[in-house]
């Protein structure tokens, strides 16, 4: 290493000098020549797009797509693979655990990279240590339903019934430790009102109840939710989320019912094994980034009640640090202890 100014006083120190400059400039032109050969060439193979919930589900909607474009756009195949189980962390820790060179992707939601943490003690990874964010794709928001016989038709007027009669009511979720299990401990907290939270697994028997009145109150996705809404077998009260969703723009959220901040999404995002190159990521990002901001990829998940949304692998980094100490809060404050 050479001091910042050095006298020169003998031509062979000028040599030297000379020497040691050149010497720097080859080094970093090599490894400039590298990383540019590193995304030029990539990708050369097959590309595993790795979704965490079983086929046919709101990931695979989201992701498939994505996957037949960028096999169009890299000229590779980009292959979805559904490896559900574990809470999603059995496929979010095959991405963890695969070589860091961009051939292994994710799509997650958020639940196994920020939720988890409130409800597991030890997890197989550290989902802000080992995992490279790309983009957030979209959030989608649960919907808060209600059987029609249920005398509340806003959410200010279930609040007082729930007020009226502690513990009397209940509502169903997709399951615990999900979005819509959050969502409703999140009301108990914030409104102040006893209801019992009865999970089912997965949102078809939670709705199957719900239609047949054996439960007042369900959280569910929007997917699920619309076509009840629409036929009127169902009554939808708010969404989740701070903002209104873009697929049910006339329904309030639960914010504008005297709670402000409440917010509640489910959201998907693209990540990578940690210490993936820069160059490979920054590929991955424009691509991804050009197809989910087309037109017609944002009409079609809107249908399905996702709003796309898009952001930098700074952005993402940031909102799932932010997730992950506000779901740590709700869980502290609802009594969930992690398992």
């Amino acid at each position: 290493m050479l001091p910042d100014a050095v006298e020169i006083t003998t031509y062979k120190g000028l040599q030297m000098v000379i020497r040691v400059c050149l010497g720097r400039v080859g080094v970093l032109a090599v490894l400039g020549l590298a990383a540019v050969a590193s995304a030029q060439g990539y990708p050369s193979k097959t590309v595993r797009f790795v979704i965490t919930y079983p086929a046919g589900g709101g990931s695979d909607f989201t992701a498939r797509p994505i996957a037949q474009r960028l096999t169009e756009r890299w000229g590779q195949p980009v292959v979805l693979e559904s490896r559900p189980g574990g809470s999603a962390m059995i496929g979010t820790d095959f991405v963890v655990k695969s070589p860091a060179d961009g051939y292994t992707l994710l799509l997650s939601a958020s639940s196994e990279v920020s939720m988890n943490t409130a409800l597991f003690k030890k997890m197989p990874y550290d989902p802000v240590r080992d995992l490279q964010p790309i983009t957030l794709v979209g959030t989608t928001a649960p919907v808060l339903l209600a059987h029609p016989s249920l005398p509340a038709k806003t959410v200010k007027e279930l609040v007082a019934l729930a007020r009226a009669k502690p513990g009397a009511l209940s509502y169903a979720s997709i399951g615990n430790g999900t979005p819509q299990h959050f969502a409703g401990e999140l009301m108990k907290t914030t409104f102040n009102i006893d209801m019992v939270h009865v999970p089912y697994k997965g949102a078809a028997p939670a709705l199957i109840d719900l239609l047949g009145g054996h439960v007042p109150i369900g959280l569910t996705a929007p997917t699920t939710a619309i076509p009840h809404i629409k036929s009127g077998r169902l009554r939808v009260m708010a969404v989740t989320a701070a903002q209104r969703s873009g697929a049910l723009p006339d329904v309030p959220t639960i914010a504008e019912a005297g709670a402000p901040g409440f917010d509640i999404v489910q959201w998907y995002a693209i990540w990578v094994a940690a210490k993936t190159p820069r160059d490979i990521a920054d590929k991955i990002y424009a691509d991804v980034t050009s197809i989910i901001q087309s037109a017609d990829y944002k009409q079609r998940q809107l249908e399905a009640g996702t709003d796309i949304i898009g952001s930098t692998a700074d952005a993402l980094s940031a909102r799932q640090r932010q997730d992950i100490e506000k779901y740590r809060k709700i869980a502290a404050a609802a009594g969930i202890k992690p398992e």
